[in-house]
C-alpha cells in the first residue's frame, strides 16, 4: 500500500492492540459482520482525517469490510499511534499517512495525499480535510457524495460554512447523536483527560484545585472525574444555563480571571480560541498545570505563554513543557497545548468509542444510500440510527430492557383519557 508511517516494523504490536480494542467494541463488531455479508460500500472511496488510534482502526476496517477503499490521515499532529498506523498499512489494505509528532507541513501534505484518492465520502475530526477540499480542490467537490464529522469544533466550522453558503455537500454531525455526546464526550473525555494529566505528570489530584473552562458535555465529564479523584473543582463558563447547572451540581462557579489565581490544574474544553489568555497567565500560581481537551491547540494562548517566559522553556517530562516567567513562576503546559488525552495518553476507552464509531459507520451507509437526495448542509444522525446503536450496545453488554404493552402503546397514542 502507498503509506507514510513511522515504521512498518511496528505492525505486529499495532495488530495486538487493535485486537484488544476490538474486544471492547461489540456494536462495531455486529455492524462489521453485516457489512461483510451485504457490502453496502462496494466501490466507494473514503477519505478519513481522523485520530489514528486502535479504535479508529476498528472503524476503518469495518468500512473496508463493507467494500470501501479507505485512505486515512491524522487529524492532529500528536494523536497518531504509530504502531496502529503501521498495522493498518501492512495488514488491512488501508493507505495511511500519519506519523506522531509530524510537523505542520507534513500534516497538510498527508491531507493532500488522502484527497489525491478522489474520495466519494469524507470523514473528519475537526473539518480540516473538508475545509482544505473546499478551499483548494473545488474541482473535486462535485465527486463527493457526503461526509461525517465527529467533533464539536468541526461541527462549529461546518455550520459556519453552511451559513456562509460555502458547504457544497451534505455532512452528518455524528457529534450530535445522543449515543455520541452523552457517552463519548462525557465519559470518554472525562476519563481520558484525567488519565492523560496523571500519566504525564504523576500528580496527585486529591486536594488540589482543578479548574475546568467549559461545562458542555466534555466539561461535565472532566469535572465529574476530577471530583471523583478528590479534587476541588471550579467551573468557568460564559453560558448562564450550564453555569447554573454546574452550581446546582455543587461545583464552584466563577470567572476565569478569579479562578486563575487559585487553580492548580487548568483544563480548557470549549471549542473556542484564547480561553486562557495573558491576563490569566500573569496571575497563576507557581507550578500551575495547563492542559487542553479541545480539538485544536488554540484554547491556551501559547504565544502569550512564550512571550511571558522570554523563551525560558524546557521539556521537563515527556509531555510537559515548563515555562519560567520573568518573576520566577513556573507554568507547565501539557502536550504542547494540543488535545491532551491523545497527545499524552491513548484517547477514549474503546468501549465508549464503540458507539461513536458505530454512528460513523451507519451514517456513512445512510449517506451512500441517500446519494442524490440530500442537499448540502449539516444533518443530524437519523433518530433510528441513534436508537439502533443504543439497542446494539445493550445487546453487546448483555443488558435486556422492557417493552411497552399494547395497552401502554394505546394510552400513549390517545388523548381521551384524563383524570
Amino acid at each position: 500500500m502507498d503509506c507514510d508511517v513511522r515504521d512498518l516494523g511496528l505492525a505486529g504490536k499495532g495488530r495486538e492492540r487493535i485486537d484488544w480494542a476490538a474486544a471492547e467494541m461489540g456494536v462495531l463488531g455486529l455492524i462489521r459482520a453485516r457489512f461483510e455479508k451485504e457490502r453496502p460500500l462496494e466501490g466507494i472511496r473514503i477519505a478519513g482525517c481522523l485520530h489514528v488510534t486502535t479504535e479508529t482502526a476498528n472503524l476503518v476496517e469495518t468500512l473496508r469490510a463493507g467494500g470501501a477503499e479507505v485512505a486515512l490521515c491524522a487529524s492532529n499532529p500528536l494523536s497518531t499511534q504509530d504502531d496502529v498506523a503501521a498495522a493498518l498499512c501492512e495488514q488491512s489494505e488501508i493507505e495511511v499517512y500519519a506519523i506522531k509528532g509530524e510537523d505542520n507541513e507534513t500534516y497538510y501534505r498527508h491531507i493532500e495525499a488522502v484527497l489525491d484518492r478522489r474520495p466519494h465520502i469524507t470523514m473528519d475530526d475537526g473539518a480540516d480535510l473538508v475545509s482544505l477540499l473546499h478551499r483548494e480542490r473545488a474541482d473535486q467537490v462535485s465527486e463527493v457524495i457526503g461526509g461525517t464529522e465527529e467533533t464539536t469544533t468541526g461541527v462549529i466550522r461546518l455550520r459556519a460554512m453552511s451559513a456562509d453558503g460555502a458547504l457544497r455537500y451534505p455532512i452528518v454531525s455524528v457529534n450530535d447523536a445522543d449515543t455520541k455526546h452523552l457517552f463519548d464526550n462525557r465519559f470518554g473525555t472525562g476519563q481520558s483527560t484525567v488519565d492523560a494529566i496523571m500519566r504525564s505528570t504523576n500528580l496527585l489530584l486529591a486536594g488540589r484545585t482543578f479548574v475546568v473552562a467549559g461545562f458542555g458535555m466534555c466539561g461535565r465529564g472532566v469535572a465529574s472525574r476530577a471530583r471523583g479523584m478528590g479534587a476541588q473543582v471550579i467551573i468557568a463558563e460564559v453560558d448562564p444555563l450550564p453555569a447554573l447547572e454546574a452550581a446546582m451540581e455543587g461545583f464552584r462557579v466563577m470567572p476565569l480571571r478569579e479562578a486563575a489565581r487559585v487553580g492548580d490544574v487548568f483544563v480548557t474544553v470549549t471549542g473556542d480560541t484564547s480561553v486562557i489568555r495573558r491576563e490569566h497567565l500573569e496571575v497563576m500560581k507557581d507550578g500551575a498545570l495547563l492542559a487542553n481537551a479541545g480539538h485544536f491547540d488554540v484554547e491556551i494562548d501559547k504565544v502569550a505563554l512564550a512571550e511571558l517566559s522570554g523563551g525560558r522553556v524546557r521539556r521537563i517530562r515527556g509531555f510537559v513543557d515548563e515555562y519560567t516567567m520573568s518573576d520566577g513562576r513556573r507554568l507547565h503546559l501539557l502536550g504542547e497545548g494540543r488535545l491532551v488525552n491523545l497527545a499524552a495518553a491513548e484517547g477514549h476507552p474503546a468501549a465508549v468509542m464503540d458507539m461513536s464509531f458505530a454512528n460513523q459507520a451507519l451514517s456513512v451507509e445512510w449517506v451512500v444510500k441517500g446519494r442524490g437526495t440530500l442537499e448540502p448542509g449539516v444533518y443530524p444522525v437519523p433518530r433510528d440510527i441513534d436508537a439502533e446503536v443504543a439497542r446494539l450496545k445493550l445487546q453487546a453488554m448483555g443488558v435486556e430492557i422492557d417493552e411497552l404493552t399494547d395497552e401502554q402503546r394505546r394510552y400513549l397514542s390517545s388523548w381521551e383519557q384524563g383524570t
